[in-house]
């Protein structure tokens, strides 16, 4: 009989120490970091993500931060910030339409690395560029080409102006008046000339 008392009571110990040492354990297990938060949330169902964060139960440092796409080949991403209980980062580029993959990996404030994965969809494709407002068609077209220069009408030579003093055949008046002139002249001496020598001969 006090063999068996002696047995229960080391149960009763055994069990007690094992309660004892899991009511010790339990709130340093429960005490882990964990990821709080996240945007895009898991599974969810966005037109496009221009940032991944992620917000964790307690500052993180040395974070890791994996971007598969629909192919489930790795999408460029920046290098992750860490901004206290929040890790964030951006794809270099904007993502097509399908399901994505999140894999991450941080260090906790206990000094245990943390990590898991989340999954998204983007639904819409990117939206296309708008051309900037600065530009004016004259910087985004060529100038158009000068009208060729117009060139005065040519004129016409002038015609050249006849010389009233010239006569019909090309020699000058005064010329043809003198020669009337020494005929005329020559005439009257000639006559004058007969006249004198009738009247001595009479």
């Amino acid at each position: 009989m006090n063999a068996l008392a002696r047995s229960v009571r080391r149960v009763l110990a055994a069990t007690a120490g094992a309660a004892l040492v899991l009511l010790l354990t339990s709130p340093a297990a429960l005490a882990h970091d964990r990821l709080k938060a996240s945007s895009p949330a898991d599974n969810a169902k966005v037109k496009q993500v221009e940032t991944i964060e992620l917000e964790f139960t307690s500052n993180m440092r040395l974070p890791t931060i994996v971007l598969d796409g629909p192919d489930g080949k790795p999408v460029p991403l920046d290098k992750p910030d860490v901004d206290g209980a929040k890790v964030s980062t951006r794809p270099v580029d904007a993502l097509q339409p399908g399901r994505y993959r999140i894999a991450w990996r941080v260090v906790s404030s206990d000094g245990h690395p943390i990590q898991g994965e989340i999954t998204f969809t983007v639904t819409d494709p990117p939206a296309e560029p708008t051309p900037s407002p600065s530009a004016t068609p004259s910087e985004t077209s060529a100038p158009p080409s000068a009208p060729p220069s117009e060139q005065p009408p040519t004129q016409a030579p002038a015609a050249p102006v006849a010389d009233s003093q010239s006569g019909g055949s090309g020699t000058p008046g005064w010329l043809w008046a003198g020669v009337a002139v020494l005929v005329a002249g020559g005439a009257a001496v000639l006559v004058v000339g007969r006249r004198k020598g009738a009247s001595t001969s009479e």
